[in-house]
């Protein structure tokens, strides 16, 4: 059973998994879409979430624990302030992961992850609602 395991291994030990998504919300931040596998992609959703959720708080324990976990400088600086200005609407779901072919060689499952409402995006994401989440609850 699984109950209560709120995490995929991805097959690598706690080091490894921590390591190889800091390196991909990293490269995330810099390129603004990644293509990997689909489990990969689902894991590294919530990283990035948290981080740009730390980059709309802007202290200076946010910036404390986003370098923690981002490596590099210049990513840092884009995510506390080209990022955090994009995003400062948005209450959540700042990346989209979508869905492509199957790898050649082994079949694994592929998929983009990349943020919305930047340019270039395969298909543009809805506004941000205005209204709070009760609100949306009755008019929908």
């Amino acid at each position: 059973m699984k109950h209560r395991i709120n995490v995929n291994r991805l097959g690598r030990d706690a080091a490894h998994r921590w390591s190889m998504l800091r390196t991909m919300v990293t490269q995330l931040i810099r390129h603004q879409r990644l293509r990997t596998t689909l489990p990969r992609a689902k894991e590294l959703r919530r990283v990035a979430d948290q981080m740009v959720t730390l980059g709309k708080k802007g202290d200076l324990s946010a910036r404390r624990r986003a370098t923690a976990v981002i490596r590099g400088d210049e990513e840092v600086r884009e995510l506390f302030t080209t990022l955090a200005e994009r995003y400062r609407e948005r209450e959540g779901g700042y990346t989209r992961v979508l869905k492509t072919f199957r790898r050649k060689n082994d079949a694994a499952p592929m998929a983009y992850i990349e943020f919305v409402d930047r340019p270039g995006e395969f298909r543009p994401a809805r506004p941000p609602s205005l209204l709070p989440p009760i609100a949306r609850q009755a008019s929908g």
